[in-house]
């Protein structure tokens, strides 16, 4: 849920004629989520934007699972996954179930294409590097720490900057990915208490409208494979648009923390809520100030949730032998808790500067072949003592 913005150029009135300085009319395109009961933007081409010159199947997608074996806790040296390829290519799955993908990447190339995913939005967290997300709704720059949030419908391509190392942590869900209603009034405003408001979100800062004639691919994931379509004209052709759906970017240092006396529960770092599943943010804050209070998390059982936390920066007080970009996974159905020594350890301590994304599903995860080639294998052990 974004708030009501617009770029460019648009008419008085929706659904009316708009016309270009040569008399034709302006082509209308309404992109919206859930029929037309949910968000939606209207948007103004040069051109139709229907105008197909040609399309091939690019590819059948399959992601290779591992073999299902005993349930264990996971960790992945994500940090060392191979760099190459664009924004796309360069993506490595990690574990998936039917409502979200998720994988990392580590591009070295500009896309020299525009991608859309069709079955739902798009997560993206800049972990390292800088530089543009292009899209019909304009130049929306990036840098460490953004999530990039894509509504699907949105045509998009990222160009890092020269020279920038990219590394990112990717959330493909199969459906739309929102604030947590608790966070919003009953008009789509942002509460007092959320962590985060309408100023922290970074619409798109520039629109450009390309009026050129050539050969332009936009590629479409949908139902388990890419189709690459060929246009006449650039598919950034819009003048100006309005409405409440748009890309944006949110750095996850502008996520505010809930702190209390005692330690908190995970849902106070909450960011966004998708189709069965929750990505939580944490970030740098003073720990639980009750004079016998315990800053370390508690051990517990997620009886209901796989758990994913993506090790950002900073040094975790709870977990041992931990990287810069680790990826812990603890599947539901057996407890998990800080090391042996971090409990009584945090005792005293003031604050944390952790950086870390979390993501929690309602169904299990099924993990890839790539992950299981990544995996710590002495992990599972790692709570028999000191």
């Amino acid at each position: 849920m974004t708030y009501y913005y617009k770029l460019g150029r648009i008419p008085h009135k929706r659904h009316t004629q708009f016309r270009q300085a040569d008399g034709s009319l302006y082509r209308e395109e309404l992109i919206s989520t859930r029929g037309f009961s949910g968000v939606q933007s209207l948007l103004y081409h040069l051109h139709p934007p229907t105008q197909l010159d040609k399309l091939l199947l690019d590819s059948v997608l399959e992601i290779p699972y591992e073999e299902p074996g005993a349930l264990h806790p996971r960790h992945l040296r994500a940090a060392t996954v191979a760099t190459g390829g664009d924004a796309i290519a360069a993506r490595v799955p990690l574990a998936a179930n039917d409502n979200v993908c998720i994988s990392v990447a580590r591009p070295t190339e500009l896309m020299s294409y525009w991608y859309r995913f069709a079955h739902g939005d798009e997560v993206i967290f800049i972990h390292e590097g800088s530089g543009v997300l292009e899209s019909q709704f304009g130049i929306l720059r990036y840098r460490p720490g953004d999530y990039l949030v894509i509504p699907t419908g949105v045509l998009w391509r990222i160009l890092p900057d020269e020279g920038s190392q990219q590394r990112m942590l990717v959330i493909e869900a199969n459906g739309h990915v929102e604030p947590p209603a608790r966070y919003l009034n009953r008009y789509g405003q942002f509460l007092e208490h959320s962590p985060y408001c309408e100023r922290d979100i970074r619409p798109p800062e520039e629109l450009i409208a390309h009026d050129e004639e050539g050969e332009f691919e936009i590629r479409v994931k949908a139902r388990d494979r890419i189709t690459r379509y060929f246009y006449r004209y650039h598919p950034l052709d819009v003048v100006g648009w309005d409405g409440h759906l748009w890309p944006y970017a949110f750095n996850i240092e502008d996520f505010e923390p809930i702190t209390g006396r005692v330690h908190q529960p995970p849902t106070v770092h909450q960011t966004f809520e998708g189709p069965g599943f929750v990505v939580c943010s944490f970030v740098p804050r003073l720990f639980d100030y009750h004079p016998l209070a315990i800053p370390a998390p508690y051990n517990h059982s997620n009886v209901d949730s796989d758990e994913v936390l993506y090790y950002v920066e900073g040094n975790f007080m709870s977990r041992k032998g931990i990287e810069r970009a680790s990826i812990t996974i603890h599947p539901g159905g057996i407890p998990h808790g800080p090391h042996p020594g971090t409990y009584e350890g945090s005792i005293g301590k003031e604050r944390t500067d952790e950086l870390a994304v979390m993501i929690d599903t309602f169904r299990p995860l099924k993990l890839t072949q790539y992950a299981a080639a990544l995996e710590d294998k002495d992990y599972p052990y790692s709570w028999r003592g000191q």
